[in-house]
C-alpha cells in the first residue's frame, strides 16, 4: 500500500469554469424569464385595458355613424318626396344634394382648420 496522495485531476480548472459558465447561464434565464413576467404583467395591467376601451369607443362611433348616416338617409328621401311635390323632382334632388355638399364642405373646413392649429 502506498501513501501517494492522489495528484490533482487536471481538467479541474475546466470543471470549474464550466461550473461557473453553467451557473451564469442559469442566472440570464433567471433573469429573462423574470423580464418576461414583469413585461407581460405590465402589458395586461397597462397596455389591455386601455385598448379595450378605445375598441369599444371605436365601435360605439361606428354604430352612431352608421345610424347618423342611415338616419340621414331616411331624411333626404322625406325631403325628395316633400319637395317634389312643392318644386319638382329635379329641383328637389339639387337641393338635397347641394344641402350635403353645404354640410361637407362646413366638415372640411373645421377639420382643416383643426390641422393648421
Amino acid at each position: 500500500m502506498s501513501d501517494e496522495t492522489p495528484a490533482p485531476d487536471k481538467g479541474a480548472p475546466d470543471d470549474f469554469l464550466t461550473r461557473i459558465l453553467d451557473q451564469l447561464v442559469d442566472l440570464a434565464q433567471t433573469a429573462r424569464d423574470w423580464v418576461r413576467q414583469e413585461a407581460e404583467a405590465t402589458i395586461k395591467e397597462k397596455i389591455v385595458p386601455p385598448l379595450q376601451k378605445v375598441g369599444l369607443a371605436i365601435a360605439a362611433g361606428f354604430g352612431a355613424a352608421s345610424l347618423m348616416v342611415l338616419g340621414l338617409i331616411f331624411i333626404a328621401v322625406a325631403a325628395i318626396v316633400y319637395l317634389s311635390d312643392l318644386v319638382g323632382v329635379a329641383l328637389a334632388f339639387f337641393i338635397i344634394g347641394a344641402a350635403y355638399l353645404l354640410g361637407a364642405a362646413a366638415f372640411t373646413a373645421v377639420k382643416v382648420r383643426s390641422m393648421q392649429r
